[in-house]
């Protein structure tokens, strides 16, 4: 297995997924930059390396490609992205973590292929390469022989897959456990994300759009409400929301109600029918519906899990 470092590469991004890797003891790790010198990790901590990328001869098995910080940290200019083609040509399999996805998209290894990466960068990948089909709130997606991983502790995740597509689930079970960490996580990523994860769109009347649906989620969103608001056709509509967002319509309304509702399980004691209610998600009954199709879990699943007792000092007490 080959991990392709450079300058500002996401230090968990490679410790994660490597330290799981070693675990199983199934696996000859090399790390490489484009010169064979040592890199700088985002953090500023020195990362040793074993060889140059350009030295590296013949078939190689897997090929991992940690990410820089989202949305903008330092990245590998063009002449590491050749090195990334001709690599990920020869390779049995291609991993990224993070937004190591946006570095294979750039080297022409994602087109054709769903992918995902970290959640704040999804718009951003969507928008800039149409050829990938992005999936947001995925952990890791495995397409053919390229898997990509959501940011920063998903490659845990990644890593912990492809143990137990090459070993077995025994052996990836007996390492997760040493680990301390889920074999298979509970829930999306859309359980980690904020609503400024969608950078500010292009179009000035899309941008007031989103304003107005994040400040009133329970408001009429549906698709004919939104373009009348705008003053554009829904088939426009959904073409902006697409190119901009990297979702639809309906899945941003979505999400954008999801996360108010979460907001509220964080922070309040309020029942969950009367948060349901007041972010635009109908009954408790159809606000459960959405978290676990969204989150993949329920909500009072989710207030367990991230609720703060700062903000109350009982648990409410709830079935859903």
């Amino acid at each position: 297995m080959v991990v392709a470092v450079y300058d500002g590469v996401v230090l968990l991004d490679v410790a994660g997924p490597v330290q799981i890797l070693h675990g199983s003891r199934g696996y000859r790790i090399r790390h490489a930059s484009i010169d064979g010198r040592p890199v700088r990790t985002d953090i500023g901590l020195p990362l040793g390396v074993d060889l140059a990328l350009g030295e590296i001869e013949g078939p190689v098995d897997t090929l991992l490609v940690p990410g820089y910080a989202p949305p903008d940290g330092d990245r590998p200019g063009e002449a590491f992205l050749d090195l990334l083609r001709d690599l990920g040509s020869r390779a049995r399999r291609v991993a990224s973590v993070c937004t190591g996805a946006l570095l294979l998209a750039e080297a022409g290894l994602l087109d054709g292929r769903r992918a995902t990466t970290h959640w704040a960068a999804c718009a951003d990948l969507a928008s800039r390469f149409p050829s990938v089909t992005v999936e947001p709130d995925a952990i890791f997606v495995r397409d053919g022989p390229v898997v990509t991983s959501a940011g920063v502790t998903a490659g845990i995740d990644l890593a912990l897959a492809l143990v137990e597509e090459d070993h077995g689930p025994d052996l990836a079970r007996a390492v997760a456990k040493y680990m301390v960490v889920f074999l298979q996580r509970p829930g999306g990523q859309s359980q980690f994300s904020v609503r400024g994860a969608v950078p500010a769109p292009r179009h000035p009347a899309l941008r007031g759009l989103l304003d107005m649906i994040a400040a009133e989620p329970a408001a009429e969103h549906t698709l004919a409400a939104m373009a009348a608001q705008i003053t554009v056709s829904e088939r426009h509509l959904s073409r902006l929301f697409r190119r901009e967002v990297g979702l639809t319509p309906g899945q941003y309304v979505e999400q954008i109600r999801v996360e108010a509702a979460q907001a509220l399980l964080e922070t309040s004691a309020e029942p969950v029918a009367s948060i349901a209610r007041r972010c635009g998600l109908g009954s408790d009954e159809t606000m459960r519906r959405t978290f676990l199709k969204v989150l993949g879990i329920t909500p009072t699943a989710y207030r367990r899990r991230f609720h703060s007792t700062d903000h109350s000092p009982t648990r409410p007490k709830e079935t859903l």
